[in-house]
């Protein structure tokens, strides 16, 4: 089996979404869950190639959305944005290469534990 297609088999088994974002803030990839909560459950369609921000679309959402990146690049670990109406906690997680450089972030969900 290729890397490739192991590290979506991996992602794929994560039970939430995850949606892999370029610096641009253009999607590059969707993991199965989210496949099915932004196409099947919100409408969406065809996300991969196009910009968060279609998703996105509320000012103070993206003003959000642009600051926390700006503070990853900056070499900040993982930013915990919101509990969404899921009761799930959303944090966006920086991805480097091998130099520590960001190429990109992706939104992270888990079961708000928290009181």
């Amino acid at each position: 089996m290729d890397r490739e297609k192991m590290l979506s088999f991996i992602l794929d088994s994560y039970p939430y979404p995850i949606v892999f974002v370029d610096c641009e803030h253009v999607i590059r990839y969707l993991n199965k869950r989210a496949e099915y909560h932004y196409y099947q459950e919100r409408g969406y369609r065809d996300l991969i190639g196009k910009s968060l921000f279609e998703c996105h679309q509320n000012p103070k959402s993206v003003e959000m959305i642009k600051s926390t990146v700006e503070k990853l690049k900056n070499h900040a670990n993982e930013v915990f944005l919101h509990v969404n109406y899921r009761n799930e906690r959303v944090n966006i997680v920086p991805v480097r290469d091998e130099k520590g450089d960001m190429i990109g972030y992706f939104e992270r969900f888990e079961m708000n534990m928290h009181k």
